[in-house]
């Protein structure tokens, strides 16, 4: 098959640019500044470069961008002051402590911190609760993206097969209750599911989120399905010595030749999961003030 690339860039933009526009006309219509605080402990290399990314994007939509850096050596009641003060911010909507952090914090209880109306990330058990319980809360940030990207690709998805390789509770598990609200019939698979290769054929949609490099093969790929990969293995770079190469949990050359749609790796999944931060700090927001929600960008 031909042209049958998801392009997850280009998408991300389209939602970066609607999000801009809702933001645009709270401000003018209602006076209303959304803002977004970012929490980041220790100096951790990767973390900065994405609260980095998080801020610059913060603010080209227009958003009010809150970040708090503090030392790695930070003790739990001094991170959780500065959250408590962040909940009870009426200019802050949406909250998020971007992890890994240093050892001596508990990331669950970091979260369990943040008040779930500002949990922008999705992750806290309420917000778990409610997505499962079919209750409006915020959704983890990558399985919303994922499904804005089916949406986009399937329209309607009511009866399909789709199929979840991972059942972390970061994304595998909400990832299958999203599908599941869409009326998908959903298998969630994980290392002791019994024959993968083909619980994986029988997929309309399958998503991989497991974190092993190019596990599925194309002829694990059912003809004309569409295939979401959430992996990320970064590995030397076969032709260029000193870089690196990042692959997905999906050969993708392979797949390709059978998939109706795939997304690429890197340029799919990824550029979403920014997109749907700032989506959820709008949805946050104008629940907040008891304002029609922006269309499309929740689920």
């Amino acid at each position: 098959m031909t042209d049958n690339k998801i392009d997850g860039k280009a998408f991300a933009a389209d939602v970066r640019g609607q999000v801009a526009e809702h933001v645009a006309r709270l401000k003018e219509e209602n006076g209303i500044t959304v803002g977004l605080a970012v929490i980041l402990v220790g100096e951790d290399p990767a973390s900065e470069v994405y609260v980095a990314a998080k801020h610059r994007q913060t603010v080209e939509v227009g958003m009010a961008s809150f970040e708090h850096k503090l030392p790695a050596d930070v003790s739990e009641e001094d991170l959780f002051a500065v959250i408590d003060q962040l909940n009870a911010d009426p200019t802050v909507h949406g909250i998020l402590c971007q992890f890994p952090v240093p050892d001596h914090l508990d990331e669950r209880r970091v979260v369990a911190r943040i008040d779930p109306n500002k949990d922008v990330d999705g992750l806290s058990v309420v917000n778990a609760g409610l997505l499962a319980s079919g209750e409006k809360g915020l959704v983890s940030c990558t399985p919303l993206g994922c499904l804005m990207l089916l949406r986009d690709q399937l329209g309607n998805m009511s009866g399909k097969n789709a199929v979840v390789i991972g059942r972390s509770n970061l994304f595998g598990k909400p990832m299958g209750q999203l599908l599941l609200k869409e009326n998908c019939t959903v298998t969630i698979a994980h290392s002791r599911t019994q024959d993968l290769a083909e619980v994986c054929k029988r997929a309309d949609i399958l998503v991989a989120a497991v974190g092993r490099a190019e596990m599925v093969q194309g002829d694990w790929v059912k003809p004309g399905a569409t295939v979401i990969d959430v992996g990320i293995t970064r590995i030397p770079h076969p032709d260029k010595p000193g870089k690196t190469k990042l692959l997905g949990d999906v050969h993708y050359e392979s797949a390709a030749k059978v998939a109706a749609g795939i997304t690429p790796v890197p340029g799919g999944v990824g550029p979403m999961t920014i997109a749907c931060l700032l989506a959820n700090t709008l949805t946050a927001a104008c629940r907040a003030h008891d304002l029609p929600e922006p269309t499309g960008l929740t689920a």
